[in-house]
């Protein structure tokens, strides 16, 4: 029991390391350039959705147009962010959902 236990904390260590460090080299904002005009994407205010909802491939995957746009089996990179970005805002009925509210020039 008492090695269960301590198994336990020392898991529970580690998953805490394991955030600690995929938040520090985590960029606050991020930027993307587009036809329209940039679009401003804040981590912070997207920490409760879990880093996994948006990269599925893992934090150290590299960037989403790696193979968004480039490999055929996944969807362009716009056509991904529109659904992942709007379908999520749309559902929670908060977020922007229309052109101009996330392409600023």
């Amino acid at each position: 029991m008492k090695k269960a236990l301590v198994l336990l904390v020392v898991a529970a260590f580690a998953a805490t390391v394991c955030v600690s460090v995929a938040s520090a080299k985590m960029p606050s904002v991020v930027k993307y350039d587009t036809k329209l005009g940039t679009v401003t994407f804040d981590h912070g205010a997207h920490k409760s959705q879990g880093c996994k909802t948006c990269h599925h491939k893992g934090l150290s995957a590299g960037t989403c147009k790696d193979c968004h746009g480039v490999d055929d089996a996944a969807p362009s990179a716009k056509d991904a962010f529109h659904k992942q970005c709007k379908g999520c805002h749309k559902e929670m009925d908060k977020g922007p959902t229309k052109c101009r509210e996330c392409h600023v020039k």
